[in-house]
């Protein structure tokens, strides 16, 4: 009498070959767990052989419904938003993320790039070449300035020291109490407002959860300080975009300026206002890239998944991360 098989089967389906191609990734998997059954979304052999799927943005080029053994639904990155949105996901199936580190260092590249920019006036600089200005403005002080940020987990807890460190005052926001030192950490909604109206930069690190979405609306904005930055490295459903044209629009300068790496709809459509604001620089959802230390996590999650081990970075689906 023959055993009935076990599904055991990782299907690969991160559909962006312009980051991470499917093939390439299958590679990586099968060096680390050779003999486990890989596949590629574009040959999925026997859908009830699947118990683990690896996806970057969700949903999955194979409808849920499909997969009548899946387990796991391994997110290759950190955001899982997309993934616990989508109605079509069962109930009993487990989701993890990623940590890495290399994506936690570039977020900090990008936003020191981009305050620097500001606290040296580049962008000033820049509009004065054009018109074959020689204006000279003082420097800001670091050691005068106030960083804002939104979001104390792995990255903005990252974000936030590394501040500190350069010699900045450094004022972080979570959702439950975090302490980090060198930082003024404060939580809860109700201190938002206050946190806002002291900061030069509000830096948003934060995750797309219930208590996120439109975090940044109008009262939000009404509250910064006037010449403050606003610079969005997390998740773009935090700001509410026509509350934010508005708030670049008003002559008080909250804020003066908005570093958008992160939008609602990707990629941007070409008919946004966003676009053409003059107050407003777009990078095309760049500030992490590289993950390559955390993929070897998604090998160890198919081991433990398959022993009934805890996984790595599983996802509580009521906090939504």
């Amino acid at each position: 009498m023959s055993c009935a098989k076990v599904p055991s089967a990782i299907l690969v389906d991160l559909g962006n070959p312009d980051w991470i191609p499917d093939d390439n990734f299958q590679e990586f998997l099968k060096q680390h767990i050779p003999d486990a059954d890989i596949r590629c979304a574009s040959d999925p052999g026997n859908l009830e052989d699947i118990c683990m799927i690896a996806l970057n943005r969700a949903p999955t080029a194979l409808a849920y419904s499909s997969l009548p053994n899946l387990q796991l639904v391994q997110r290759v990155g950190a955001g899982v938003d997309q993934v616990l949105a989508d109605p079509a996901l069962p109930g009993d199936v487990r989701i993890a993320r990623l940590k890495p580190q290399a994506p936690a260092r570039e977020i900090v590249e990008f936003c020191i790039a981009y305050v620097f920019a500001e606290q040296r006036h580049l962008f000033r600089y820049h509009a004065a070449q054009s018109k074959t200005e020689w204006m000279q403005i003082p420097p800001r002080k670091t050691q005068e300035t106030t960083i804002g940020v939104l979001g104390l987990g792995h990255i903005g807890a990252k974000v936030a020291a590394t501040f500190s460190y350069l010699g900045f005052q450094v004022i972080g926001w979570s959702r439950s109490p975090k302490t980090l030192e060198g930082v003024q950490c404060q939580h809860g909604r109700e201190s938002l407002l206050e946190l806002l109206g002291k900061c030069d930069f509000v830096l948003c690190i934060l995750p797309s959860t219930p208590d996120t979405v439109a975090l940044l609306d109008q009262t939000a904005f009404d509250a910064m300080k006037p010449g403050a930055t606003l610079i969005n490295a997390g998740r773009g459903d935090l700001i509410v975009d026509d509350h934010l044209i508005d708030a670049l629009n008003k002559e008080d300068d909250r804020p003066v300026r908005a570093i958008l790496d992160v939008f609602c709809v990707e990629p941007l459509p070409t008919d946004h206002p966003f676009w053409n604001h003059p107050k407003i620089t777009i990078t095309p959802h760049v500030s992490g890239w590289h993950i390559d230390d955390g993929l070897p996590d998604v090998a160890e999650n198919y081991h433990r998944l398959m022993s009934g081990k805890p996984l790595l970075h599983e996802v509580d689906r009521m906090k939504g991360y």
